[in-house]
């Protein structure tokens, strides 16, 4: 239920009150007053916009921060595929998990990774792309060193990233990059 159609029906069930003059506060139909007799109490507000069962929440905070995010390899050379495209899929999770960011959905190209992701708001999205990137970049290093004469020593994301925030187009999201590989 939206705020609005909560509001109209708290509006709707509730009799009008009678002034003290003994008229209706709809006398006069070109004048609407709101009074606090017709308005939802606060709890009831809350409980509207702040109770949707795909909310996460902190001490005092409910939230839904939703993030699409694309990056690359430097020089977006085709390299995400094999062995090392398990290994990655390993440590994206397990520095996402450390961060405690859920990871909605996720897809590794050859030349690029997608991945739909839930991040607290105490975490600013660039910060956890930095974090993202340069300790994915070391760990890999650790379990491939062969790809330190493509990249030198402990670089391999390219600097630029695609981030958009994820609102009522989830679902479209999740498809797409669920079917990118066709699409590619």
């Amino acid at each position: 239920m939206t705020s609005v159609s909560f509001v109209r029906k708290a509006c709707e069930t509730r009799k009008p009150r009678v002034s003290t003059r003994g008229r209706s506060i709809f006398s006069d139909k070109n004048s609407f007053r709101y009074t606090s007799e017709w308005l939802p109490t606060a709890h009831q507000i809350e409980r509207s916009f702040f109770m949707s069962n795909d909310d996460k929440s902190l001490a005092y905070t409910r939230w839904n921060c939703k993030y699409h995010i694309i990056f690359t390899p430097k020089y977006q050379r085709k390299v995400i595929y094999g062995q090392l495209r398990k290994d990655l899929g390993k440590i994206l999770r397990k520095l996402c998990e450390m961060k405690d960011v859920e990871i909605i959905e996720a897809h590794a190209m050859l030349d690029h990774i997608h991945m739909l992701v839930r991040v607290p708001p105490k975490i600013c999205i660039s910060s956890f792309m930095g974090y993202l990137k340069g300790r994915s970049a070391v760990l890999i290093h650790e379990q491939h060193a062969n790809l330190k004469y493509k990249y030198g020593n402990k670089s391999f994301w390219s600097k630029r990233y695609y981030v958009s925030t994820v609102g009522l187009n989830q679902k479209t999201n999740e498809k797409y990059i669920r079917e990118q590989e066709a699409d590619d």
